[in-house]
């Protein structure tokens, strides 16, 4: 197998407006981001993914941009960004960027100069269509809630948004703006970058005529998301992206597919087709979704779950590769989705790393998972920052659901739940900012924190210190093969790597109850010893029956059969 440097690695995301904020205004920025990359590579990190810091009006915190090769006042200078990458690199690190090309802000000259007339040069590096019947070109709605068209006075035409309005989708099939994508992506790689994290790409190619969806019940809006995602020419433009860029340098690539299937992620990452390297996929993440979407709540299946994440390990086992999280910057905390963030958060928190890292596939770490973070629970709307969030609670108010229902919709599945300030001490603030920051701080902080983490060798931070210098010290856990282990039990995920003579077998007990794990009687082997466990093993010999504590987690390596 080819070992390339980016499967080998693990990676952490820096949401850069909430990590560490150096000049005290109250917005986290690239010299925080300086300040604690002694943190970062403590843990063993190899490559850090950096939410967008370009120009942006910051209508969806920097994901509507309005120059792609200057850096946003807020986060410093192109010098401030200089810094970074040198200090990365001095470190034996990596750097990637967000590329963000699905939709730019309005406020980008193109969409300046677009929005003029007809005949503007740059018209056609957007997608225009005039209304139909005296309303939008068609019902889709926005990611963000409402029409995914907006009406323009000065062409009486209409320009599509998949997201906010304020993020005018660009038109791939306008080859002059593809070869301004492409260049821009040279100068960054030019200036050392390590590759990039694609923001919604596989969005970009739209169909030639765009089709009505089909609403649900009693909705204005439907979802059009057949019709762009996977589009028509989507193969097409990766693989000259990667001809025309890629290609010419050593480079990390993953593209964020909501959408994708095990399929599509074959042909998206096969190394011959010459596309990209890997893909977040979001089945995983939509197992907690009712029939309407992500703010309808249900509890979570760990039987489809465990069936799901084997789906995944399955298909890209041989072809293509995975990458694996639980946590970013457009989900919620782990430990509160899916452990138990209160009585068991130390225990449950170890135990879905554990369950993540000893996967096949490159794992991503989330700022603030590696200690153990929690969703925040503000009482009122007003505090919360998110866009989505925002939209989402007046549509529902306009529906006449109950505050108390979309509040809670929120405190489980909103955004702004990964995007508190980073907990790195019990001081003012968490030690993020000495002004007062964005977004407020979660009120834990004085019990969870990063300096308290680093200081207790039983913490969740050494924990995954552990977890990621065993992946350095193990082949099996890069390139061993993967099976699921008694898929049908309720409250274990129990699954085995196996390399040669060796085989990983991994057992995770999901819940707060005692379970008992029984051993297949095809899992042979000589020799067995506990690479990782979650609690101190009194004995770590592995017999027959197992009987587990809450949330417990042992990885046992074994030898011979």
């Amino acid at each position: 197998m080819n070992l390339a440097w980016w499967k080998q690695s693990v990676v952490y995301q820096i949401y850069p407006r909430s990590f560490m904020d150096s000049n005290g205004d109250g917005i986290g920025d690239l010299q925080g981001i300086i300040s604690k990359l002694d943190y970062i590579k403590n843990l063993g990190i190899d490559v850090i993914w950096l939410s967008p810091v370009y120009k942006s009006p910051n209508d969806d915190n920097g994901y509507d941009i309005s120059d792609y090769q200057d850096i946003m006042d807020e986060f410093g200078t192109m010098k401030d960004w200089e810094e970074l990458l040198a200090n990365v690199h001095e470190r034996g690190m990596k750097l990637i960027m967000d590329l963000v090309v699905n939709h730019s802000s309005d406020e980008h000259p193109w969409f300046v100069e677009a929005r003029k007339s007809k005949d503007n040069p740059y018209r056609d590096y957007y997608i225009w269509r005039p209304g139909k019947d005296g309303r939008e070109p068609t019902n889709w709605y926005s990611n963000f809630g409402g029409s995914a068209w907006e009406y323009d006075e000065t062409t009486d035409e209409y320009y599509l948004h998949l997201f906010s309005k304020k993020q005018p989708d660009l038109n791939w099939r306008n080859a002059k703006l593809r070869e301004e994508v492409y260049n821009m992506m040279k100068w960054w790689l030019d200036k050392g970058v390590d590759g990039f994290r694609m923001d919604v790409i596989n969005f970009i190619s739209k169909p030639e005529i765009f089709p009505e969806g089909d609403p649900k019940p009693g909705k204005k809006y439907a979802s059009g998301s057949k019709f762009y995602r996977n589009g028509p020419h989507i193969h097409d433009y990766l693989h000259e992206m990667n001809q025309q860029v890629l290609s010419a340098y050593d480079v990390m690539t993953v593209g964020e597919m909501p959408g994708v299937t095990p399929e599509l992620a074959r042909l998206y990452t096969e190394e011959s087709r010459k596309e990209l390297n890997m893909v977040f996929q979001f089945e995983h993440m939509g197992l907690d979704n009712g029939p309407y979407g992500k703010w309808d709540l249900k509890p979570l299946n760990l039987v489809e779950f465990k069936q799901n994440l084997t789906k995944w390990q399955k298909a890209l086992e041989e072809i293509g590769w995975n990458s694996l999280y639980f946590n970013n910057h457009d989900q919620p905390r782990s430990v509160s989705r899916f452990g138990n963030d209160k009585e068991y958060r130390v225990e449950s928190a170890k135990m879905l790393a554990t369950l993540l890292h000893m996967m096949k596939g490159t794992p991503y770490v989330y700022q603030g998972e590696e200690i153990g973070m929690t969703n925040i629970q503000f009482e009122s709307i007003d505090d919360y920052r998110d866009i989505e969030i925002h939209n989402f609670y007046h549509e529902q108010k306009e529906e006449g659901i109950s505050q108390e229902k979309i509040m809670k919709s929120i405190y489980v599945k909103g955004r702004d739940n990964s995007r508190t300030p980073m907990q790195w001490n019990s001081t003012n603030n968490a030690g993020f900012s000495t002004g007062t920051p964005w977004i407020k701080v979660n009120p834990n902080y004085t019990e969870i924190n990063a300096e308290k983490e680093v200081s207790n060798p039983d913490s969740i931070y050494h924990y995954y210190r552990a977890l990621i210098q065993l992946r350095k010290n193990h082949e099996i856990i890069v390139n061993g093969g993967y099976d699921l282990v008694d898929e049908d039990h309720p409250e274990i995920f129990s699954y085995k790597r196996t390399l040669h003579n060796q085989t990983l077998l991994v057992i995770c007990n999901f819940y707060a109850n005692e379970p008992v794990f029984t051993l297949p009687a095809t899992i042979l082997y000589k020799s067995a010893h506990v690479l990782i466990s979650n609690y101190q093993q009194s004995d770590g010999s592995l017999g027959e029956q197992l009987k587990l504590k809450p949330y417990e987690a042992r990885v046992y390596l074994l030898t011979g059969a």
